[in-house]
């Protein structure tokens, strides 16, 4: 990543809202938001540990952090997340739940739960916040796609998954089409293998044999490029793989 100083506080005076932001990649993009300047608000699940500790980083380096935990796999989790953050000028969803299961094993409650917090709930989000974006004619979204979800591919073990978090590009197109002549973009990193804080042995040791060069992405370098998406208005609407030319 090339450095540039006078981007240091580039998001001075905005208001950044992290959905899991306590761990992994949604952690390590707000760090970066808050050493940039935004007053970050981090949504964490259920450690106070993990919250208070991210929380503590940002203000310790100087930057300003307020953070809260909220089941985001709740139904009604949107508009009590909302509630605790008023108007945010950024949003980036970083959570999303996972499952791994053939086709024919996926159950109704499978997909409902899949696809409401994969794609439903990043889209209840972004249409509560956007009208105010829009008046304010400024706005940064980010969505978090899954592993070769830029486009769309059949898979045989992560279908209702991979199906919800291909489908945040058309989200993403939708709101760059309503809203990039206001001042707002909306686009969607879609990480290749990366080991995290959560990544166990029997994952590491696949994103290992899978990776290109045998080498798994880290939360730092996917998130030192998704925050240069956020700070380039001109990447509007796009959908952007960071996995070294992954192939599975």
């Amino acid at each position: 990543m090339v450095y540039n100083r006078s981007m240091e506080r580039i998001f001075s005076g905005k208001k950044a809202l992290v959905i899991g932001g306590t761990g992994g990649i949604g952690k390590a993009v707000a760090l970066r938001l808050g050493a940039r300047g935004a007053r970050v608000f981090i949504q964490g699940g259920s450690s106070p540990e993990r919250l208070e500790g991210t929380v503590k980083v940002i203000r310790d380096a100087g930057g300003e952090a307020e953070g809260f935990l909220c089941d985001a796999a709740l139904p009604e989790s949107a508009a009590d997340i909302l509630g605790r953050v008023p108007s945010p000028d950024i949003l980036v969803c970083a959570w999303g739940p996972y499952k791994r299961a053939a086709l024919d094993e996926l159950s109704a409650r499978d997909w409902l739960f899949l696809t409401v917090n994969n794609l439903a709930l990043p889209g209840i989000l972004i249409s509560s916040v956007l009208g105010d974006m829009i008046r304010k004619k400024w706005g940064r979204i980010l969505l978090f796609g899954g592993t070769n979800t830029d486009t769309i591919r059949g898979f045989s073990t992560t279908a209702a998954y991979s199906a919800a978090k291909t489908a945040l590009g058309v989200v993403a197109k939708s709101v760059a089409l309503t809203a990039g002549p206001h001042g707002v973009s909306c686009n969607v990193v879609c990480p290749g293998l990366t080991d995290t804080e959560y990544t166990g042995e029997d994952a590491g040791n696949y994103n290992r044999e899978r990776s290109p060069g045998g080498i798994p992405l880290n939360s730092s370098e996917i998130a030192d490029l998704a925050v240069q998406i956020l700070e380039h208005s001109p990447v509007n609407g796009a959908i952007i793989p960071i996995d070294r030319g992954l192939k599975l």
